[in-house]
This record gives C-alpha cells, structure tokens and sequence, in this order.
C-alpha cells in the first residue's frame, strides 16, 4: 500500500527486455535500508525490488505490466516518481492507493492558472465513470484531487510545490499517464451494480 505522496524522483539507468523488462532506476532513497523483495512504486505501478547498488535498484516488468501501463514507453533517461510502501505508524498525506494501475490516461490540455497548472486528461471510457469531482485519483503514482470532470475528460490543478517534487512540471500534451482510481470508487460502484 501507498500514500500517492512522491518521495523521490528517480531517473532510468539502464533497461533491457529479456523474458521480461528489467529497469534499474537511480534513487536518492538510502538503498542500504531497502531489501530484496521490497515493493516500490515507480510511476504509480507498485513494483519488487530484485537487485541493489549504492544508488539504485532493479525491478522486473511483465509484459503484462507493460501492456496495462505506460512504463513500456520509458527510456534511458526517463525521470520516474517513487514512493516507497506505506509503513505502519506513517502519515496518510494522500489517500489509499495499491500501485495497481487500472489503465493509462492521455494528457489532451494544459493551461496555467495563476501559479498553478490546469491539466486535462482523457480516461479510458469504462474508468471515466469512476472519477467524480472532488474525489481522488493517482497519476502516475500521485495523490491527487478531480477538480472537473467533462465525460472522459477530467481537469486536475498542480501547485508549484507538486511540480517541484514529482514529473508534473514536465508534463506536455500527448503524455500517457499511469491511472489508478480511488479504491473507494471502485466499491461503491460494485455494490451499485449489485443493488
């Protein structure tokens, strides 16, 4: 489990697509302090550590992984938001989020609203019924709040303190993001269906 609160920008060192997809990604985590096996999320899609270095570590993709997400589309070079899993006794600054991505958003505006970003995004259509204003998603791993929603299309605010800390102040038009919906939606719309 997650916050959706980004603690770390890491960048990709090197990948390679064997049977699977293998990353290493560049952290200013202290990496003596993760083990093998530790869940990590790297752009919102949770992911297990399988080796270490000082500075980095490694993870292994499927091509399951890379057909649901957008990480197919890193390269070398790639700066990447991680958060490192929720511990007992943590605060929750966010909400609850899994790192389990339900689909992949597509960046279609972007406007500047006094300090802030105004950035509309599309969701899939069978994932756009879940965002609702006021509600929460994760995007590309972080927390954050629907400002509107327009159909598929829904408009997220990103103060400068968001863009500092996390990718958003790189985001342009055409970006695939990593979508996850509130978990809370998610139910609520099951015992709907159910009722």
């Amino acid at each position: 489990m997650f916050t959706g609160i980004i603690t770390d920008i890491g960048t990709v060192k090197e990948l390679e697509q064997t049977g699977d997809l293998r990353a290493r990604i560049a952290t200013g985590y202290d990496t003596d302090r993760i083990d093998i096996g530790a869940s990590i999320a790297s752009d919102g899609v949770c992911l297990t550590v399988i080796g270490l270095g000082a500075g980095w570590y490694d993870v292994q993709i499927s091509a399951e992984t890379v057909s649901k997400t957008n990480l197919g589309g890193w390269d070398v070079g790639s700066r990447v938001n991680l958060e490192r899993a929720l511990r007992v006794g943590d605060e929750l600054g966010g909400h609850i989020v899994s790192g389990h991505v339900d689909g992949v958003a597509e960046v279609v505006g972007i406007e500047d609203e006094g300090d802030s970003t105004r950035v509309t995004l599309r969701a899939p259509a069978e994932l756009a019924r879940f965002i609702a204003p006021k509600g929460s998603v994760a995007l590309n791993g972080t927390s954050l709040t629907v400002n509107d929603v327009r159909g598929c299309d829904f408009g997220i605010n990103f103060i400068p303190h968001t863009k500092e800390v996390t990718t958003w102040g790189d985001v342009a038009i055409g970006d695939l993001v990593n979508l996850e919906i509130d978990t809370l939606a998610r139910y609520v719309a099951r015992l709907a269906e159910a009722g």
